[in-house]
Formats: C-alpha cells, sequence, structure tokens
C-alpha cells in the first residue's frame, strides 16, 4: 500500500476535499483539520499500519509529506512477520 496515497486519501475524507486538491507540502492545519480529525488520522495511522503514534504526531508532523517519510519510518523499523 503507498503510505503517500493512503494518507492523502484519509485527510481528503476528514477535510472532505478532493485528494486533487491537497498539497502534501502544505500544513494541515493551513487546511483548517481540525483537532478531532487529527486525533482520528493517529487512529487511522495505528490501526492501518500496526504502529503507535502520539495523538500530536499530526501537529508536530504536520504535512502529508512530512508524515509519509515519518510513517515510512515506522513502518520500515517494524519486525518482519
Amino acid at each position: 500500500m503507498d503510505i503517500e496515497r493512503w494518507l492523502m486519501e484519509r485527510v481528503s475524507y476528514y477535510l472532505e476535499t478532493p485528494v486533487g486538491e491537497i498539497d502534501p507540502g502544505v500544513s494541515l492545519a493551513e487546511y483548517g483539520l481540525e483537532s478531532v480529525y487529527a486525533f482520528a488520522l493517529c487512529g487511522d495511522i495505528e490501526d492501518t499500519w500496526g504502529v503507535t503514534v502520539e495523538p500530536t504526531l499530526v501537529w508536530d508532523v504536520d504535512t502529508v509529506a512530512a508524515l509519509t517519510v515519518h510513517l515510512a519510518g515506522l513502518v520500515a523499523d517494524l519486525p518482519s512477520a
């Protein structure tokens, strides 16, 4: 699964904005992502990717591009099944 594509789709869902209108380099705060949705996105990350993230992750790493890099690093560190 492509991490950036997945993140773009989740952000698009929460913002109620078409994926094509979201720039991965723009802060999610600039798009007006509300904190309840930021926390929900962190839950989605944990459920989908099997990693534990802090609920403030979306504010600390606040663009889709930066989240992609961060999440890819976390997923790469998971033990192989």
